[in-house]
């Protein structure tokens, strides 16, 4: 059975094109991770209140 030795064209794409979407998306999340730190650092003055509720004794 003879090989092709030439690959497709559309086969180097495919990597690439999922190499850009892997390096915007790490991009954004690292963005959206200093933002939100920004943000607490020195964004609000009031700390988050707690969700648990005590109960009274």
């Amino acid at each position: 059975m003879p090989e092709n030795p030439l690959p497709k064209p559309s086969a180097g794409a495919r990597p690439r094109f999922r190499s850009v979407i892997t390096t915007v998306l790490l991009i954004v999340i690292s963005v959206l991770i200093v933002r939100d730190f920004l943000v607490r650092r020195w964004g609000g003055s009031a700390p988050p209140a707690s969700d648990v509720v005590r109960p009274s004794r």
